[in-house]
């Protein structure tokens, strides 16, 4: 693959045949070259138990072979049909409420259904060995897409056996169990394996799905949910395999609480993912979820397998993306790692759910529309980069760790605040470093932290599997390790450390934290920091800035680290807010940050800009309001992105010879670009 894979989802099942050759002719015209099909089929597939029909998806890759497309082909296993939900009522799912579901929606199968399972890797088996080597169009095939978005969860009774199945083979004993569990508080010891239930409105829950009597039974459904759908993935995969060796994956659906993607990258080829932002501001969430993405599987490029070239549909409203915003939007994908830049949908559905989501083709079948213009031109733009930036790798100094346990283990907590979201404080602590355009890598508690300068860690809730060791090596080693409120307060059962709070983080971080105070959404304090900053780059002058803060204040007690910021009010004022531990002796010894509350982005800006500057992680793009500044190597070839996310014109000053891959013009190190606003240059430069 030498160039960026251009296209999308297309359903030709649900439209006439006479239509498919008008649809090739447009797609052509929009420089289309892959296509997504098959995704929801199963009822085309298999009429019935004993049957299965592959004549339509037989004339569907003749007519894309026909046309030159590769495509990404699907086991349409993401919906099962009317009559095995009808037969074999076990396959549908029973919900939160203890409701069994009949036949209907999509994400509607339970994964620890045998029924299900069994015909779902069926299906997908029949498939590949239809459709693998030797079938006289397979020679199109770029990929295989199992299920579509996995997501949900079940509570049924085959979810039951299988908790328990999954907990014999975690804990061994009840012993362990009731001891993880913690199972003598309100009287929960369990003496048989048949006595655990699925935690639900029905058993541990009140108040919804976060709010919980025994986090440590959710906790481990939470695990136990993700670990049943990966299974269902690698099921099917596995039957693919017999037949073909193309890679194989599953769109994931980004900072997606259900399912652990860190858990699931090893099992997927390559990542996918789908890219529907919650509003027309979320640039630097979208950087953050791109970056997770590449990082699940440590830096290797991803599919940005969906997103909607106009508008969704899903929502209480569904802003148009202005001129412009389609292009910038799906360049930001490719500067942070994207291989291929596909759309949902192809033509526009004709009835039901997503009948009004943006398509390249609308319900007329034009090609003179606003949306089909950009996008037939976005085409042509990634078909002139053909031999340029795929594969291309990014190079971060630092690193943003993602836990989904810490996600889960904070947010079912009964204190001491609902109102914590690991997911918005993680964009918070992230937005502060995509405005001084510094590269990210996203990685998990796991991970190797050797290659970094500085690693931010906020709400890292739960400690296991070595962590705190790996943080504390690191920073001896002159590393930067930053971590916030809630941070090193339970074990992998989610039971509180017994030891000084922020546990076995205390030590580094040289301090130690008594009360935590937590107070209702809009009751604010602040935080005072010495305003001018001494020869490492933060505090010690006269004079004073002050950021808000809300939700939960740590009363910090220094244990050898430096107060840098206190909080403004309440009984706790003048105390620690922030702190920073210096480690060794070495001309730039490490540092150890903790924030101790709920620091606003004014504040926390102010304190990365000053954290970065202080080891010369600043670059010439850092602050530049609305430019977004990204780049990706290979060799010594630089592919610098520069997008401009504002309306305004913006100019900026170029850091290296280069030329402009969209252009063709040559710019000289140095020289002021004038970027329009939502407008897009990729620079190519060498490394002399």
């Amino acid at each position: 693959m030498d160039k960026i894979l251009f296209g999308g989802d297309y359903n030709p099942e649900q439209w006439p045949e006479q239509i498919w050759d008008t649809d090739m002719e447009l797609l052509a015209k929009a420089h289309v070259d892959t296509l997504t099909v098959n995704v929801f089929s199963w009822a085309t597939l298999q009429p019935d138990e004993h049957t299965y029909d592959f004549a339509v998806l037989d004339r569907v890759l003749s007519t894309l072979a026909g046309a030159g497309k590769r495509v990404c082909l699907a086991t349409s296993t993401a919906a099962h049909p009317a009559w095995m939900a009808r037969k074999y009522p076990d396959v549908t799912r029973v919900d939160f409420e203890g409701r069994r579901h009949v036949f209907g929606q999509r994400h509607n199968s339970c994964p620890n259904s045998a029924t299900y399972r069994r015909f779902s890797v069926e299906l997908a088996r029949r498939i590949a060995q239809r459709y693998g080597a030797g079938h006289p169009d397979c020679g199109i095939i770029a990929a295989w897409h199992v299920n579509n978005e996995y997501g949900g969860t079940c509570y049924c009774e085959h979810c039951g056996v299988a908790f328990r199945a999954w907990l014999r083979d975690r804990y061994g004993t009840l012993d362990a169990l009731n001891a993880a569990w913690n199972t003598a508080f309100w009287s929960h010891t369990f003496h048989a394996w048949e006595e655990i239930v699925p935690p639900n409105a029905l058993s541990e829950h009140w108040g919804g799905p976060n709010v919980t009597a025994f986090q440590p039974i959710t906790l481990d459904y939470c695990r136990f949910n993700s670990d049943s759908m990966l299974a269902n993935f690698v099921d099917e995969k596995a039957a693919i395999g017999q037949f073909s060796d193309l890679p194989v994956t599953t769109n994931f659906m980004g900072m997606y609480r259900p399912l652990d993607y860190f858990a699931w990258a090893p099992h997927l080829d390559f990542v996918s993912w789908d890219n529907y932002p919650p509003d027309m501001a979320s640039h630097a969430r979208m950087g953050l979820t791109h970056d997770l993405m590449r990082g699940l599987k440590a830096g290797q490029p991803f599919w940005l397998m969906e997103q909607s070239p106009s508008q969704t549909s899903c929502r209480p409203f569904n802003p148009l993306k202005r001129p412009g915003v389609m292009r910038l939007w799906s360049y930001q994908g490719v500067a942070h790692g994207a291989d291929a830049v596909l759309f949902f949908q192809m033509r526009q559905s004709r009835g039901a759910s997503e009948k009004d989501h943006g398509a390249v083709i609308n319900h007329a079948g034009r090609s003179d529309t606003r949306v089909f213009g950009e996008v037939a031109a976005l085409g042509e733009e990634l078909e002139s980069l053909a031999g340029e930036i795929v594969g291309a790798r990014t190079r971060a100094n630092v690193a943003l760790v993602f836990d989904w346990d810490s996600w889960w283990a904070v947010e079912i907590s009964d204190g001491p605040s609902r109102h914590v979201s690991y997911q918005e404080t993680l964009i918070a602590y992230y937005r502060a470093l995509y405005e001084q355009n510094v590269s990210v890598d996203v990685v998990p508690t796991g991970a190797d932290l050797s290659a970094y300068q500085i690693v931010v860690a906020p709400l890292l809730h739960m400690v296991q599997g070595g962590v705190a060791e790996r943080v504390e090596a690191f920073v001896r080693a002159g590393g930067v390790f930053v971590t916030s409120f809630l941070s090193g307060l339970v074990d992998e059962s989610d039971n509180a450390l017994l030891t000084d709070a922020p546990g076995p983080f205390a030590r580094v971080l040289g301090i130690r934290i008594d009360e935590t105070d937590a107070l209702a959404p809009g009751v604010l304090n602040s935080v005072v920091f010495s305003a001018d900053p001494d020869a490492n780059g933060i505090g010690g002058g006269p004079g004073a800035v002050r950021f808000t803060a809300d939700l939960v204040f740590d009363l910090v007690q220094p244990a050898g680290a430096e107060v840098v910021g206190v909080y403004e009010s309440d009984f706790y004022t003048g105390m620690a807010a922030v702190t920073r531990n210096v480690v060794g002796d070495a001309e730039l010894p490490g540092e150890a940050w903790y924030v101790g509350t709920n620091l606003g982005a004014d504040g926390l800006g102010w304190l990365f800009a000053r954290m970065l500057a202080a080891r010369g992680l600043l670059n010439r793009y850092s602050g530049v309001p609305g430019v977004e500044a990204v780049a990706r190597y290979r060799d010594d070839v630089r592919y610098l992105f520069l997008l401009n996310h504002g309306e305004a014109d913006s100019v900026v000053a170029v850091d290296r010879d280069a030329v402009c891959l969209l252009t063709g013009a040559q710019v000289s190190a140095g020289a002021s670009i004038r970027l329009a606003g939502k407008d897009v240059m990729i620079l190519k430069s060498i490394r002399s």
